[in-house]
């Protein structure tokens, strides 16, 4: 196991590991934050699985997943996204579940490439999607749907917005 741990204070997830560091610097996993590696809780998750990182307390870490009801569903996308190489971070800022760079993309130097909203189930509200298709379309991004079917493969849904003139 890499020498990362990871603590949670409050909702804040956390590292001051010099491997955290490293990572954060390679990988893009967290973001720097007053000397620390601030984690979505996605991204503790993920690195726990993957046995790069231990989490110093995993009952707080649950707890946390369990205020988001969708929890298990945005996970999986993160997980498959973060495998097919992309960088993925949380995209509430633009009322997103994920923002997602391509993989030659530097978060911070690069805008990111994809906004992505996990569909509970297979239906969507046309002001809903419209209003996510209008914030992706007014901050240069495109908007992906993704839905996990039943089978549990992943469907990405590419929405874009078109002015007729």
């Amino acid at each position: 196991m890499a020498g990362i741990i990871i603590y949670i204070s409050g909702s804040r997830i956390f590292s001051n590991t010099k491997a955290a560091i490293n990572l954060a610097s390679k990988s893009f996993f967290g973001e720097f934050k007053g000397g620390l590696v601030i984690y979505s809780p996605f991204e503790a998750a993920y690195l726990a699985e993957k046995c790069r990182a231990r989490i110093e307390d995993i009952n707080t870490l649950k707890k946390i997943e369990k205020k988001d009801k969708n929890f298990a569903e945005k996970y999986e996308v993160f997980r498959n996204l973060r495998e097919k190489g992309m960088i993925v971070k949380e995209g509430m800022k633009f009322g997103a579940d994920f923002r997602v760079y391509e993989k030659s993309h530097i978060p911070g130097k690069h805008h990111a490439a994809y906004l992505v909203y996990v569909l509970e189930g297979s239906k969507i509200d046309a002001k809903i999607l419209a209003a996510k298709a209008r914030v992706a379309h007014s901050t240069a991004k495109v908007l992906l749907l993704a839905m996990i079917d039943s089978e549990g493969d992943i469907n990405y849904y590419e929405v874009n917005w078109k002015n007729l003139k």
